[in-house]
């Protein structure tokens, strides 16, 4: 080893020292170490300062000096640590704080700094723990502080969203949410005015019914020329806000701001509301100040306009199909025919009055099959088995029998359901009539008794043709293969008008409705072939110009056909306006899944980020200890739980098909002493965390990683049932499942391991245990669970070849 002779200045004057290569080494390897940790030290965001045992700071960052108001280290070290905090946090910092690091050797809490430069309160989370010498003595503090205002400001947004919510559901009208909304918005900004206004066709005008100030703030309420505050309409035609911070300097408004400046705005936000690509409305944010729009608060303005056009939607949407339900609903009642309804599986559950007027029954005793009591015993087998044909095959349902009338007389009926298809085709409704034919059965029952006498039976039925020729209600027609027509009965004047002369010699294609012009040609030309056509419907102009619904039964002879039409335009309609009905109750139902779907989604992407925010934390409390030797493992945690929140949208979208797993061989019992103290942050302190692990348990072939995003899940699960605190025990057990276990639990006989998670909470009872395993089930609140956590876990069990049982 060479000597080295090396020359220092101290003071101005030369000093030389003589020592070896390793010391010179040595001491620029620190150094070097020294500058790397300082630079870190600089670039971290977070407050980091060093004081001596008095509490004079010798060292603060500059990101620490920026979160203060202090341009200059000197200025940081010229004030006792106490005075950077707010006077009101500083009898905590002297009285518990610094006497907790001087015994224990650390504290933290959240408490508030004040800025010297603009007088503001700071929320900071602030950590200190005690700097010692070579000898083990206190010889200073120090600290690494975190500026909350962030995280305070996006918690404000999230409490504002769940007022809004609450407030929603007790508004009875669209005015009423869009003040809401307002309000809302301008609180949490803290603005001055807000507002929803009403836009015309050209936007050239906005009508503001009411807005929502702060004390002392005028009301802009009333009608408003869009052109008179400058260039505030740009964008706004394509569906983009306008954003304005200083209305004195911003282009679109610094030509003219006197209009603006006279009622108090100094900075404004414009957000169009749209319907079918047009602006219909506008929110507006209103202060007499500059502001600073930040991303975060123009997301939030965003959000909440988004959820309040929705919810104004679902309100139009549920009156509309209010609206229509009663529509519907009287136009049965006003029917002089019998009308019920039934659900897909035929079970019957309205009907209007005429029914129960004819039976003298109350309503609710014909619901389900009980209307199958007033139907003649010798016609009950019959109808309910054509019931059941319609029902299998989604066709028309139509048959006769008797039904008795409340003094006991049986009379005969026509009935017929039509089937209400839904978006996709499938049946969700019926909606049916009952017509008295009980006449027409009786003159059917006379021409069959006219039999005995051949003579007389011509004569008769001459006589009774010619009768129902003239008498009966439904259309009757004989007409050329052409379609011309030969013949026609009185009923084509009554019901539709058109009198014998001027229908005969005329083509009947002449009366119907263009849309079914190819229909009736092909039904023509079947029976030109010979064939016999039992139903089919068309529209025929009435001579006032409307169209009446047709249903025909047609034969042909050699020369002629010869077709009977009855009326069903009032069943037509009917049903019709059932499927509007129903049509509506679905998109409802769809936009309120929807909602409840995307609040899920952020309540579980939520408790992903609770196990890498724990993970950061405990890396955070080590490094500041000093004890460096777990930070692989809880990083490896965090990373972990960053992955899984990765993985869920994946798995969301892949939810129908099998997920793709990477099982190895595993030792669980570790597994679950890693993530031990991941699963007690995350639950917080309320909740009492036992782990029960059976030593010499079975390795157990499975994908790790899905393993603990189902047992957080499952903690998370149980500390949700017990708010006022509890127990979570989580045991592993080894299992050998035998024949009969193996049918008891739909798995193969063998050994298998056993994970119990465990809790003292609420429970569920045996209905709710039934469904929890179902896509999309949740019992929590709307917003609080996506309903997929615990169907995601059963499916990981079963592709791993295990099983999941509920216990309660």
């Amino acid at each position: 080893m060479h000597a080295e002779t090396h020359t220092v200045f101290r003071d101005g004057e030369p000093v030389r020292f003589v020592g070896t290569v390793r010391d010179v080494t040595e001491a620029r390897a620190a150094e070097a170490r020294a500058q790397r940790l300082a630079a870190l030290v600089e670039q971290s965001t977070d407050f980091i300062g060093i004081a001596d045992a008095a509490g004079m700071p010798e060292y603060v960052n500059e990101a620490g000096r920026r979160l203060v108001g202090l341009a200059g280290l000197d200025e940081a070290c010229a004030r006792n640590l106490v005075d950077y905090f707010v006077p009101e946090d500083q009898a905590t910092v002297l009285g518990q704080a610094l006497p907790a690091v001087r015994e224990a050797g650390f504290w933290g809490g959240d408490l508030a700094f004040r800025n010297f430069a603009t007088g503001a309160a700071v929320p900071i989370h602030y950590t200190i723990f005690p700097v010692r010498d070579a000898q083990g003595a206190l010889s200073g503090y120090g600290t690494v502080t975190r500026d909350l205002t962030e995280r305070r400001r996006q918690d404000a947004f999230r409490t504002a969203l769940i007022e809004l919510g609450d407030r929603f559901q007790a508004c009875g009208d669209t005015a009423g949410m869009a003040y809401a909304a307002a309000e809302v918005m301008a609180r949490t900004l803290g603005l001055d005015r807000a507002g929803y206004g009403t836009v015309d066709g050209t936007l050239d005008t906005v009508e503001i019914e009411r807005d929502w100030t702060a004390p002392g703030v005028a009301s802009v309420a009333g009608r408003h020329r869009l052109s008179d505050y400058g260039e505030v309409r740009a964008g706004l035609a394509e569906g983009r806000e306008v954003v304005i911070a200083d209305v004195t300097v911003d282009p679109r408004t610094a030509g003219a701001p006197e209009h603006l400046l006279g009622i108090g705005v100094r900075a404004l936000i414009n957000l169009p509301v749209m319907e079918r690509g047009r602006v219909v409305a506008l929110f507006f944010l209103h202060d007499r100040d500059v502001r600073d729009w930040r991303p975060d608060k123009l997301a939030f303005v965003r959000d909440v306009a988004e959820r309040t056009r929705a919810a104004i939607e679902r309100l139009r949407a549920e009156a509309s199909r209010r609206e229509s339900e009663a529509q519907f609903r009287a136009f049965a009642q006003a029917m002089p025919n019998h009308v019920w309804a039934a659900t897909t599986d035929g079970a019957l559950y309205w009907f209007n009055e005429q029914v129960y007027a004819y039976c003298g029954a109350r309503p609710g005793e014909l619901d389900g099959t009980a209307w199958a009591a007033i139907v003649h015993p010798d016609d009950v087998e019959a109808a309910g088995r054509a019931w059941a044909d319609s029902l299998a095959t989604g066709t028309p349902y139509e048959t006769e029998f008797r039904i008795r009338r409340a003094d006991g007389t049986y009379r005969w009926f026509l009935v017929r359901a039509e089937p209400i298809h839904g978006a996709d085709g499938a049946v969700v409704r019926w909606v049916g009539t009952n017509t008295d034919i009980e006449d027409r059965r009786r003159a059917a029952a006379q021409l069959q008794s006219l039999n005995e006498n051949l003579e007389q039976q011509v004569e008769e039925r001459t006589r009774d043709r010619d009768r129902m020729w003239r008498l009966s209600t439904d259309v009757m027609l004989v007409a050329r293969f052409d379609a011309v027509i030969v013949a026609v009965n009185p009923a084509w004047t009554t019901l539709l008008g058109w009198s014998e002369d001027e229908l005969v010699g005329r083509s009947f294609t002449d009366l119907l409705h263009p849309n079914d012009a190819a229909s009736t040609a092909a039904a023509v030309g079947d029976l030109s072939a010979g064939a016999v056509i039992p139903r089919f419907e068309n529209r025929y102009r009435h001579r006032d110009g409307s169209y009446r619904w047709l249903s025909w039964t047609a034969v042909p002879d050699a020369s002629f056909i010869h077709a009977v039409g009855r009326d069903f335009t009032v069943e037509k309609e009917a049903a019709e306006a059932l499927a509007k009905t129903e049509e509506a109750l679905r998109q409802s139902q769809k936009m309120e899944a929807v909602g409840q779907l995307t609040g899920g989604l952020a309540h579980d992407f939520n408790n992903l980020l609770a196990g890498i925010s724990g993970s950061l934390e405990l890396m955070q409390t080590r490094m500041s200890q000093g004890r460096m030797g777990d930070l692989d493992r809880y990083m490896t945690v965090a990373q972990g739980a960053a992955k899984r929140a990765a993985a869920l949208t994946h798995r969301l979208l892949a939810f129908s098909r099998r997920q793709t797993l990477d099982p190895k061989p595993t030792n669980v019992n570790r597994l679950v002493h890693d993530m031990e103290e991941l699963v007690r942050r995350t639950v917080g302190p309320g909740i009492h965390l036992e782990v029960v692990g059976l030593s010499g348990v079975w390795p157990a072939l499975i994908d790790p990683g899905q393993l603990e995003n189902a047992l957080l899940n499952l903690c998370i699960n149980a500390r949700d049932a017990m708010p006022d605190g509890g127990r979570i025990t989580i045991e592993t057990a080894n299992k050998w499942i035998d024949d009969a276990g193996s049918r008891r639990h739909d798995l193969p006989p063998g050994q298998y391991l056993s994970v119990c998670v465990t809790d003292t909470g609420t429970g569920m009872t045996p209905d709710i245990i039934d469904k929890v395993f179902e896509p999309f089930f949740t019992t929590k609140p709307t917003g609080q669970g996506t309903g997929l956590g615990l169907s995601m876990v059963y499916g990981f069990a079963r592709q791993s070849g295990g099983q999941v049982r509920i216990y309660s």
